[in-house]
């Protein structure tokens, strides 16, 4: 089972620029192979994460805008937000290490 939530940009204005939550989202795209290679990895942590950050998909190919307004040029790119605002940014294929580490570093 995930806690990973796929949304659109009307759901991400709704949760994420309007919300006041801890927020990581993972933009992706379909025919990503590294997205592949991280989707796991970010579905097992919004497992151990569950009470302590939200965790989002949002596709780059059919929310383009979203992307482009938060500089996302590489996949996959994963932000955490804090009440609205980029808290900071992780791009590429990483380890479950380096995603803990990063995670932690923002809660």
């Amino acid at each position: 089972m995930s806690n990973v939530k796929n949304i659109d940009i009307a759901e991400f204005n709704a949760a994420i620029e309007e919300g006041n939550e801890l927020a990581l989202v993972d933009f992706y795209a379909d025919w990503c192979g590294p997205c592949k290679i991280i989707a796991p990895i970010v579905e097992e942590l919004s497992m151990e994460y569950a009470n302590k950050l939200n965790f989002y998909k949002l596709d780059i190919d059919a929310n383009g805008e979203v992307a482009q307004k938060y500089g996302v040029r590489g996949i996959p790119t994963i932000i955490i937000f804090a009440a609205g605002k980029t808290k900071d940014t992780l791009v590429g294929a990483v380890s479950k290490e380096k995603l803990v580490k990063f995670i932690e570093k923002n809660l």
